[in-house]
């Protein structure tokens, strides 16, 4: 996963504490440059621009507040976001919402992003959300 990029360090975050637990356990593999921690979307315990990019892969069909969501990855994020949705209906049960690209681009526009642009690939949207951090 990390190979060939050595000075890329990765923190992965998930609500679930089994799956943080899982994270920590490919780290404790020899993936030393990864950091597992159990944590909130919502509520991110980090600082402001603390990270170079931030993903959001796959999550904000999942959240109640994606507002909240892209606000938090935003403000931690120095250069840029990137954010994955399903493009279309499905039947995962999870998926509490669905997104269109007006709707992701907005999302990020109203939690600050000074640009996004959002395109499609099989199946999902991408949005990259350039940010000021």
């Amino acid at each position: 996963m990390l190979d060939g990029l050595e000075e890329v360090r990765v923190t992965a975050i998930d609500v679930l504490a089994e799956r943080a637990a899982q994270i920590a356990a490919v780290a404790r593999g020899g993936v030393e440059r990864l950091h597992a921690a159990r944590m909130d979307a919502a509520r991110l315990g980090f600082g402001e621009g603390a990270f170079d990019v931030v993903t959001v892969l796959e999550v904000l069909e999942h959240v109640e507040d994606p507002g909240r969501v892209a606000r938090e990855v935003v403000r931690v994020a120095r250069r840029a976001v990137l954010a994955t949705v399903p493009s279309h209906e499905d039947d995962n049960p999870e998926h509490v919402r669905l997104f269109t690209a007006e709707s992701l681009r907005t999302l990020f526009e109203e939690a600050g992003a000074r640009r996004v642009v959002v395109d499609g690939v099989r199946g999902h949207l991408t949005a990259v959300a350039m940010c000021d951090g």
